[in-house]
């Protein structure tokens, strides 16, 4: 048996919302991917394919063995290991006094984790010569989101899923519009109350690492700008 588990998971959503899907994928402790999964999940979110499909991981996983989890998703990541602890003393209400977003698949995470030595490594997305396991789960889930059919080494998939260079790029994101972008050096990420939704005149990327096409509505989190539902999930 190894002595750790390798493993990458990402989700995906066509339009965010629209139609999503989770994925993940094992690797030996080498680093060679051995099994994988996706699955759909209908309309929904990135954050809640994001959620789905860590959950999902580790419910695939043997508890017993130390695993790497490798995501390039801040806010899935940052949901179970940092905000949670607030969450639950403010009685699952965000500092702004808000339902935490999302609750019955973080509460699920969080049952997964008790007991399991995990360690998150945040990576990034969607980069030329970036992390080969994220960029198999990211095209696993991107292809299932579209199908919305289940796929994977449990339903006869016999090679792994390929990277794919159109999904690549070499350098990040577009920056956010630059009024925008004054706006929120004004106010500093430390400002309080919502920031104002807008549409974006370029696309960007959102802190938990997925982008926002041109004229989708963002809001000033925190971090900077980004989707409206994470701006309401920072807490």
């Amino acid at each position: 048996m190894s002595d750790v588990i390798i493993a990458a998971c990402d989700g995906a959503a066509k339009k965010n919302p629209g139609p999503a899907a989770w994925a993940w994928v094992v690797a030996d402790a080498e680093g060679r991917p051995q099994r994988w999964e996706a699955g759909p999940l209908g309309h929904s979110t990135n954050n809640v394919a994001e959620l789905t499909a860590l959950a999902e991981l580790l419910e695939s996983t043997d508890p017993a063995v130390p695993i790497e989890v490798r995501m390039d998703s801040q806010y899935a990541m940052n949901a179970v290991t940092k905000w949670i602890a607030s969450w639950k003393r403010n009685g699952w209400l965000t500092a702004a006094k808000k339902p935490v977003a999302n609750k019955d698949i973080v509460v699920r995470i969080d049952a997964l984790l008790q007991g399991r030595a995990v360690t998150f490594r945040h990576v990034a997305a969607h980069q030329v010569g970036g992390d080969h396991l994220n960029a198999i789960a990211d095209v696993a889930a991107s292809d299932a989101a579209t199908t919305q059919q289940p796929a994977g080494t449990a339903h006869g998939a016999l090679e792994i899923p390929e990277p794919r260079a159109e999904r690549m790029t070499a350098s990040p994101a577009g920056r956010a519009p630059k009024k925008a972008a004054a706006r929120a050096k004004k106010s500093g990420p430390g400002a309080s109350g919502p920031g104002p939704v807008i549409k974006a005149k370029f696309p960007g990327r959102c802190h938990c690492q997925k982008p926002y096409a041109a004229g989708e509505k963002i809001a000033k989190n925190a971090h900077g700008w980004g989707h409206v539902e994470c701006r309401d999930a920072v807490g």
